[in-house]
């Protein structure tokens, strides 16, 4: 495994200067302190999941040419299209191999659906070297308003990877997956606009009309209108107290199907690595599991919420800090828009 996360801190003080919001009541609601940011027009999310794959490719003794098939997660990627995947391999220097790239967007569960896929192509035998990242650069894409406050504070920016390969021990490695959705309430953490749900046109007087196909005197479909633009609708919306609700119900959930899924209980737990979404949701879990300190890691107070990039920052990082070991079960966890949420256990 290997991550990335930007040079650049950024506190909740530094955010209080441009925001009406304060360091208590970022902590009180979030736990968070800081987070980091990218650096505009130089870092990317492709740019930062590559510098976490050449990591994750060194620690497993190959190199990017090796890599048969990249699976790359995320809510914002360099471009509405192509996706990440490809860039990844360019950036790598592995573009003319024309190894496969798949890119997945699930947002916050993004990387544990991302390497479920892995997983069976592994189990498969239809690649060997699998590579898996997560990345994000929220940063360039939110609020800076106090219009913005509730979810700006949160986000921040950062990428983790992972090469998935066979393994000798069939009880070594990752023992299931568990992916779950459910799209009734898609609405209540999204980013809308612009979009392709229905289309807009303008006339010659800037004025919108919602039509299947454009009159004789419109201008042409567009993506982003005036109102959008007055209304803010191109920041990621959220209804906190809705997602908090339903996170803490579905993560336990999640975690204890994986569990007896493999015949294990929360007391064969060694580590749980949650989705970085908000410090008072994983504490709200660990406390429902019956888990103690050293079974949950958290790093949410100094990197935020990188979403799809979470999961595997968190697992590596609380690898290198050897709180993972030969043998321990360890447990992945996300919940996220869509809603989507997902499980993955392992044996490591």
């Amino acid at each position: 495994m290997g991550y990335y996360v930007p040079e650049r801190v950024v506190t909740n003080d530094e955010l209080s200067k441009i925001i009406d919001t304060s360091d208590e009541w970022i902590q009180e609601r979030t736990g968070i302190r800081e987070r980091r940011y990218g650096r505009k027009h130089e870092e990317t999310p492709s740019s930062m999941g590559a510098a976490a794959a050449r990591i994750a490719c060194e620690r497993a003794g190959i190199q990017p040419e090796e890599i048969d098939f990249i699976i790359f997660a995320t809510l914002s990627p360099d471009y509405y299209f192509p996706g990440c995947g490809v860039l990844v391999q360019r950036e790598l220097g592995i573009a003319n191999r024309e190894a496969g790239a798949l890119d997945v967007r699930n947002q916050c569960s993004g990387f544990v659906y991302a390497l479920s896929i892995a997983d069976q192509f592994v189990r498969s035998g239809t690649y060997k070297n699998v590579l898996v990242i997560g990345s994000e650069m929220h940063s360039m894409g939110l609020d800076f308003t106090t219009r913005g406050r509730n979810v700006t504070v949160i986000f921040g920016d950062g990428a983790g990877a992972a090469i998935i390969q066979p393994s000798g021990d069939p009880d070594r490695g990752i023992l299931n997956t568990k992916l779950h959705a459910d799209g009734t309430y898609a609405e209540k953490l999204a980013f809308i606009n612009p979009g392709s749900h229905g289309g807009y046109h303008l006339n010659k007087m800037g004025e919108e009309f919602d039509y299947g196909y454009p009159p004789s005197d419109t201008y042409g479909e567009i993506f982003l209108t005036p109102k959008m633009m007055e209304e803010g609708q191109y920041y990621p919306n959220m209804e906190g107290q809705f997602v908090f609700k339903y996170a803490v119900q579905k993560f336990p959930e999640v975690i204890k199907e994986a569990l007896s899924d493999a015949g294990l209980t929360t007391a064969d737990l060694n580590m749980l690595i949650p989705h970085q979404a908000n410090l008072r949701i994983s504490q709200f879990v660990q406390k429902r599991l019956g888990l103690n300190d050293d079974q949950v890691w958290n790093n949410i107070q100094r990197f935020g919420n990188t979403t799809a990039a979470s999961v595997p920052i968190a697992l590596c990082e609380a690898w290198e800090a050897g709180k993972i070991k030969d043998g321990d079960i360890v447990c992945l966890a996300a919940f996220g828009s869509g809603f989507t949420w997902a499980s993955a256990l392992m044996r490591w």
